[in-house]
């Protein structure tokens, strides 16, 4: 299983997104955190912002249809996309999110 990352500005923005990627079954689930409070430099300026952060779970079949449907449909020009494997599943978590995939393992 892997986890990825984006953040928005919106909490509209958030939610749309997370509902089109779990209607289009590209991740089992997607979790939204927030308000959180960035900190960054973009075009040599020193920023803070308020955000909202997207935490994506899904299996690895899912993950170039997945990204590709994030960074196209995402409101920033340059969208965070961080991407990690799970260290640990639980087997009956895994196997929720086998059953709910795109692609269900035979």
């Amino acid at each position: 299983m892997l986890l990825a990352w984006t953040t928005v500005g919106s909490l509209d923005d958030a939610n749309r997104l997370a509902r089109d990627v779990i209607a289009r079954k590209l991740a089992v689930c997607v979790q939204i955190e927030g308000p959180i409070t960035s900190h960054y430099r973009w075009e040599d300026k020193t920023c803070e912002e308020q955000e909202f952060r997207l935490c994506f779970k899904f299996l690895e079949e899912q993950h170039s249809g997945l990204q590709q449907h994030v960074l196209a449909h995402h409101p920033y020009d340059t969208p965070e996309w961080i991407v990690v494997t799970a260290e640990y599943v639980a087997e009956k978590f895994l196997s929720w999110a086998k059953a709910n995939s795109t692609n269900p393992p035979l």
